[in-house]
This record gives C-alpha cells, structure tokens and sequence, in this order.
C-alpha cells in the first residue's frame, strides 16, 4: 500500500475535519472546542473577531502563567509544622554528669609543675607596679623552652600605628607592665595576648588579643596543657580522673535503690570521667512510670573542689546533660552547670521533632548519606549533628596540620598534636578554628536529623544542706564513703540533684508537605476553569488537534520528498521516455534490417 495513502487513511480516521491543511485543521478546531473563546473567533463579525482573539490570547497567557507560578510552588516542596500533644508512658531520659574539673591536681600535678611555676612567676610579673627587672628568687630556674613554645606577651599600645611586643620573661627589657588597677581606662594601653607560631619560624606568627588578663591567661594554660596531656595514654588518664565511687554517693531512681554501678562510664576530652544513667547501651532504657520529683532520679554527688586544678577550671560544680539512649553527650554545647552546696530540680518537658526528608528538607535518618566520616562511631552511639561538626573539624586538622585536636577522638593512625611533635600546631590549630571558610565547608556537609528528641528543662536551686542539717549529713555521708567518724565532706562540694518529669505529656512537632499532587492538579484546572472555561477534556482535545498536525506535517513531507526525487530524475533523463507506439515500431524497423542482411 502506498505510504502517503496510509497516512491519509489513518487522519481520515482520527479526525472528522473537512481538509488536511493547517488552516482549515485550526478553523475545525476552534469550530468543535469546548474551550471558551475561540468559537467566537470564528463566528463574529470582523471586529468582534480581533477582541475575541486579543482576549483569547491575554487569559490564555494568563493561564499559563499561573501555571508557572503553581509549578513552581509545588517543586519549593515547602513545609507546614504541626503541633500535638500526646500522653503515653516515655522513656526516661539518659542522664550524663560530670565534674567540671577534668583531672585530680593531686593525680595530675608531676605533670603540670613547670606549666604552674612558669604562669605563677609570669602573673607575679604582669601584677607588679614596679618596672620589671631580672632578679629572680632563690628557686629552681625556670623551663623557659616551655614557654617559648606558645609564650604570653605584652603589647604596648600607647603608638597604636607602631605597638611594641613585649615579652614577659626577656630580661634585658626595662618596660613598665600594665598600670595597676587604679588607672583609667584610657590609661591602660598595654594587652596581653598569646603569641602562636607557625612550624616555619618566627617570622609567621599571630597573636590572640584578651581584654583580660584572666582570659588570656586561662587560653594559654589549656593550650599548654592540651599539648601536655595528649601525650598521656587514655588509661591513665582515666585514673587520673574522679572515680564513680568517690563521686556518685547517693542514688536513687524512683522508689528503686541505685549506685555508681548502675552508671557508665565514658572520658570526656573536656570533662574527664562522665558517667551516664540509662544510657541502654547494655540494656534497656528505663521508663518513667509517673511525672513529679518522686519519681525521677535521685542524686549526692561529691565534686572534690579542693582538688581543682587552679588554673585550668575557674568553674566550680557539676556538668550534667539530658540526652536520648545511645547518643553521645556533647555537654560543652548542652550541658548545665549544677552548683555547691544546693539542691538541684530539674523538671523535663519531652519535645519530638519529626522532620521530612528529602526534598523538603535536607536532613538526614541515621548519618549514613553524610560525606563525613563519623568518629564518634567508636563509642556506637547515634548520628548527631555536633558528632558531624567535630569530625569533620578534627578531619581537616588532621589534613591540614598533620595531628588531631587532644579534644576530638581520632582515626586509626594519627596521633594528637603536641608541642615537640608537631611545633606549630597551635597556630594551625587557631588559623582552622578562625577560618570561616573551613567552617562553612562542614556546616555544608553535615546534616540534622530528621528525628529527634529535645528535653526542656525548668531549673530551680536551694541551699544544701540547711545549716541545722549539715552537720549530721555530712557526718553520715562521709562514714559511708570512707568509713570514718571524721567529716570529709564539706558544702564546697556536695551537689544535691532531683531529675524528674514535670508532666506526663510530650510535644510532637511534626512536618507535613504544604503542597501535594492532588493540590496542584486541582489548582491547575480552577486557574484553567476559571480563565478559560476549560476542563480536562479540553486538554485532550488541544493534544488532538497537535496530533492532526503531526500527521500533516509527515504527509507534506512525505510529498515533498516524492517529488524532490521526481524532479532529480527528470534531471538525469531530460528528455520525454519513449511511448508503446515508438518502441514498437523500433522494434518491427530492427527486425526488417536484420532480414535484409540476411539476404545479401
């Protein structure tokens, strides 16, 4: 069958038009549509028929542009929260406290000697009135190789455009030390900074401005510090530490007895020993059978502050932190402080955060579509938001400056920075911890998830013991920790905590998408509805009238492509082929010649 004849078949069949040009397709349309407005084109008189058009084309560029702006909305995938509150029985809270003094300075005190004697005789210089001078006393000379790892200077700013660097232990320098306390503001024009170098040398160096001294002071003793203690195996520091028994002196969950076996233990960089209460690592998590202080967690805790390390925790007190079960405590971003010599309430409102995932939200179930390696996964503990920060912060130290931050876990096979090992580390360390760029890289990176629990918690404090009680309390207490008549305890560092929940409800807090399927197909047809007086079938038949065209247009080429070899034959034939008539009478003159030869 031939092809151009197939196809005329096939749009006799689909379509009940009376041509198959463009122009007699696009009058049969508007003449059968049930689309508002172009009927009118085509039936009014000459006049009529431009303002039926001009308004036919402006709402129907109306409807496509409300189109847009639909589509648009719908692929935001926007968000609506909702708020619920339900009543169920809840999981109690895992609870994680610590001393906010990492270390006993009686365990830890070989180790910090010359840092002690060096920022002892470098605070006996910065408080003097008089001018410096380099008589010293008759003690042990100075480590001084120590203090110009990461020394502490002066800066003279009575020259703002020319400031002197002043160094504390140079002994040829006459220069005054800051004015005493009594001078003005204005006066005052000298500041103490912590000088940072870079491994290659002096001449690249930066200098960390306080204004106070007690601030630079306290910077320069944890830098010191760090890179002393990053060399002490984790073992032993954990000895060094406060141990549960000594710690936890009373507990009791409920109507239930507890003690400091019933706790988990875990080092914190910051903190030292932690120990977690219904952390359900090893079992399961505790519930709650009613809310109020009878029937949460009840604690005695014993800080030691006598034992403080001086120039290392200038806070006195408890860290504590509320948590969900298997998550890490990051107590120096959500911790509290629990103070001496008070009792402390605690009341826990439960929130729940649900989040939608992607698209609507770039959040994350379980940190496994994260690009940053998780090195708090050694302690098997949930993805978190600020586990992801601190790798990925730890990952670009250890890239960058070639060793690990003592408060950051570390991967196989580095080792923490120190001061001999690793020379300029905190200046690297300072430059990574400043750059905004770095900041941004991992901000990018990490991701919330996309459910969680928050605990609210409403605090009130009290004097404990009262001063009629104390003396009995601290008597029975301390024979039940060391087993002496002497009182050992003391109101500096005896901690009182009720944990408890406030109401037996929780908060849900979850996301829905503001805009769905179903919405955008209704929004589409009312703006189509209402602009156009269209519907659904309307749609189809616009895809109809597309569908004749196609089918036009591959007629019109199938022609033309006829013809353009019609014509290339013509052009290599020009002349007219032989008729019937001529070739017979070719033929018959042929066979005549053919006879006559044969005579001769």
């Amino acid at each position: 069958m031939n092809l151009k004849k197939y196809f005329i078949r096939a749009l006799h069949r689909l379509q009940k038009g009376p041509g198959y040009t463009y122009k007699e397709l696009l009058v049969w349309y508007c003449d059968n549509t049930n689309t508002h407005g172009p009927k009118r084109i085509i039936k009014e008189g000459p006049k009529k028929k431009l303002i039926w058009f001009f308004l036919t084309l402006l709402f129907a560029s109306l409807v496509f542009w409300q189109w847009g702006i639909l589509i648009n909305t719908y692929l935001s995938y926007n968000v609506t929260s909702s708020l619920s509150i339900g009543f169920k029985t809840m999981k109690f809270p895992a609870v994680t406290v610590c001393n906010a003094n990492p270390f006993k300075y009686s365990e830890v005190k070989h180790l910090l000697k010359e840092l002690d004697r060096l920022i002892e005789a470098a605070l006996e210089r910065i408080l003097q009135p008089a001018p410096w001078n380099s008589s010293e006393n008759a003690s042990p000379p100075l480590d001084l190789e120590l203090w110009h790892q990461i020394p502490l200077v002066l800066i003279d700013e009575h020259d703002k455009d020319n400031p002197v660097i002043l160094d504390i232990f140079e002994s040829n320098q006459t220069a005054a030390p800051p004015a005493p306390a009594n001078t003005t503001s204005e006066e005052k024009k000298y500041k103490l900074a912590v000088k940072l170098c870079s491994h290659q040398g002096p001449d690249n160096c930066t200098y960390r401005n306080f204004t106070s001294a007690a601030q630079a002071v306290t910077e320069w003793y944890i830098l010191q510090s760090t890179s002393i203690l990053s060399k002490v195996p984790l073992q032993e520091r954990i000895k060094m530490g406060y141990q549960a028994e000594d710690m936890i002196l009373a507990c009791l969950y409920g109507a239930e007895p507890c003690n400091y076996k019933n706790f988990t233990q875990i080092y914190h960089p910051d903190h030292g020993n932690c120990y977690i209460f219904n952390w359900g690592m090893d079992e399961e998590a505790l519930n709650s059978s009613n809310p109020g202080a009878e029937f949460g967690l009840k604690l005695i805790l014993d800080i030691s502050q006598q034992d403080y390390i001086p120039y290392l925790s200038s806070a006195a007190g408890a860290r504590l932190m509320l948590h969900q079960q298997k998550s890490f405590p990051f107590l120096k971003d959500q911790g509290i402080y629990a103070m001496a010599g008070t009792e402390t309430s605690i009341g826990v409102l439960v929130d729940e955060l649900e989040r939608m995932g992607y698209p609507y939200s770039d959040c994350t179930m379980n940190g496994s579509d994260v690009p940053v390696k998780n090195l708090y996964s050694q302690y098997n503990t949930s993805y978190s938001i600020q586990a992801c920060l601190r790798s990925c912060f730890q990952n670009h130290m250890i890239e960058i400056c070639g060793c690990g931050h003592y408060m950051f876990p570390l991967p196989e096979g580095v080792n923490y920075c120190n001061n001999e090992d690793n020379p300029g580390w905190a200046y690297c360390y300072s430059s990574l911890r400043s750059s905004i760029r770095h900041r941004q890289i991992c901000i990018d990176s990490c991701k919330e998830t996309c459910n969680d629990t928050q605990y609210k918690m409403t605090i009130s404090m009290a004097d404990w013991p009262s001063e009629a009680s104390e003396d009995w309390i601290f008597h029975i207490l301390s024979y039940e920790r060391d087993m002496s008549t002497n009182v050992t305890l003391d109101r500096n560092g005896i901690i009182k905590l009720n944990i408890y929940f406030q109401e037996y409800n929780y908060r849900t807090i979850s996301e829905s998408a503001a805009t769905t399927i179903v919405w955008l197909l209704s929004s589409l047809g009312g703006q189509f509805g209402f602009w156009m007086g269209g519907s659904v079938l309307c749609l189809i038949e616009f895809g109809e009238i597309i569908i004749d065209s196609l089918w036009i247009t591959i007629i019109n080429v199938i022609s033309w492509c006829k013809g353009l070899k019609q014509k290339r034959a013509q052009a290599r034939y020009p002349d007219a082929p032989p008729t019937v008539s001529e070739l017979v009478e070719a033929h018959t003159n042929l066979g005549f010649q053919h006879e006559d030869a044969g005579a001769l």
